[in-house]
């Protein structure tokens, strides 16, 4: 059987980056190739510029062709930015008979029914997340397929983001000659690279440190209860640095790289950094000290944001797990404790090697990349799940006894299933002439 070949394509403030991987007979993940190009037509998550967008997307597809030898036609793409906006709902269905099981269908009617939910003006639904299920009053339950009952009720972790945002994403890699098999939320991506089943389990807070936006998740009982995208990331951290030591910008993002701190208490008061002046002009002289105040001052507010996420949840004392900070901003010294600090709570920072196996891509395992190589996961989850639809089909054709207890084995626990199977029809607009391409 031919491997099956995803890629992620992360369309970052910063960074535009693709990746292609493969399962190896371990069920991890092999990349085969990355290409990665600036990003200068994307603000904070959001396109701006369509065409240096396009241009980006283009230069790293090329290289992920050149480097993985694949041929790429199909992507899965992640979305970000400040529009996006989490809001709980609640839901219920009536069955016509108490006496028969609850099925996977009846489930499926439930989540279809919160696609038709009134949204503000320009914004559409993205991910519709079940939480607790409710049968016939009797509430806290995590998976009702089996059980019987006339009212299906369920609350919802309900995600949307604006219309015009999901339609330019669509557009840049339509002209890119590429078609979006998955749209799937950052943070949701990051989350599958980085985090544990025990931690998803226990209860932890991811915190995705991009260049323009920090994206917030919360995990409890394998179940994300609540997402937020704070908008600040590295990009402000730089343009702090080029303000309040009037230097470049490029010299900013390498003065934070090598040199900055997110505790101005552990730089060292007669430490200075030589910055080259402009034609004519004499170095200028930066004291890290100085440095680390401007880093640390910024972060704090992004902090001080994710902690009021972290209490609007309502989670705040049950999350065993504690934080796990990843993407590029991670990787500033300090950050970790700063973050334990100032919340209370134990942090650490994602890698996403766990779930990889031997790559030629050895970059990869920074952080940095954490979105990227969730997009392939997610890409591998879809197709899983698909091939499990498949298969219950066939099998229903054959034994019923054993389809149901399949199904049922099937649905329960994998909260990412239930996120994406809706993803692909914000995409019909755009692609009505290319999709059932598998």
């Amino acid at each position: 059987m031919k491997d099956k070949i995803v890629v992620g394509l992360d369309i970052g403030s910063t960074k535009i980056c693709a990746l292609v991987g493969k399962k190896d007979q371990f069920g991890k993940i092999e990349l085969l190739g990355m290409g990665k190009a600036p990003s200068e037509g994307v603000t904070r998550g959001v396109v701006i510029n369509i065409d240096k967008t396009v241009t980006a997307i283009s230069e790293a597809i090329e290289e992920a062709e050149q480097t993985s030898g694949i041929d790429i036609r199909i992507v899965n793409v992640g979305i970000a930015g400040q529009h996006i906006k989490s809001l709980k709902q609640n839901g219920s269905i009536t069955r016509d008979s108490a006496e028969n099981e609850i099925t996977r269908n009846d489930v499926n009617r439930l989540i279809n029914d919160m696609y038709r939910i009134v949204t503000p003006p320009g914004n559409e639904i993205i991910h519709v997340m079940p939480q607790d299920y409710t049968v016939d009053f009797e509430t806290g339950i995590k998976e009702p397929i089996g059980m019987s009952g006339i009212k299906l009720e369920a609350d919802f972790n309900i995600i949307t983001a604006q219309t015009s945002a999901i339609n330019n994403i669509n557009r840049c890699v339509k002209r890119t000659g590429l078609e979006i098999e998955n749209l799937i939320l950052e943070p949701i991506a990051s989350s599958l690279s980085v985090l544990t089943d025990e931690e998803r389990e226990a209860g932890v807070v991811l915190v995705d440190i991009g260049g323009g936006t920090s994206d917030v998740a919360i995990f409890y009982e394998n179940i994300i209860r609540h997402t937020a995208v704070i908008p600040f990331g590295g990009d402000i951290i730089t343009s702090d640095i080029k303000e309040g030591c009037k230097i470049m910008t490029g010299q900013a993002e390498k003065l934070k790289v090598k040199f900055g701190k997110a505790i101005a208490e552990k730089a060292n008061v007669n430490e200075f950094v030589s910055i080259p002046g402009l034609r004519g002009r004499s170095p200028k002289e930066i004291s890290v000290r100085n440095l680390a105040h401007i880093i640390e001052a910024r972060m704090q507010e992004i902090i001080e944001s994710v902690h009021q996420e972290i209490i609007k949840s309502g989670y705040l004392n049950k999350l065993v797990g504690g934080i796990v900070i990843t993407g590029g901003g991670s990787q500033l010294r300090n950050c970790k404790q700063l973050f334990e600090f100032m919340t209370g709570m134990d942090a650490r920072v994602g890698y996403p090697n766990e779930y990889l196996g031997k790559t030629k891509v050895e970059a990869a395992k920074s952080p940095m990349y954490a979105t990227t190589i969730g997009l392939v996961m997610a890409g591998f989850r879809a197709l899983d799940d698909r091939d499990t639809k498949y298969q219950t089909q066939i099998n229903n054709n054959t034994a019923t006894s054993k389809t149901k207890s399949k199904t049922k084995q099937a649905s329960g626990g994998d909260f990412f299933r239930k996120i994406i199977e809706r993803t692909k029809g914000l995409l019909i607009d755009d692609f009505d002439d290319k999709k059932n391409n598998y």
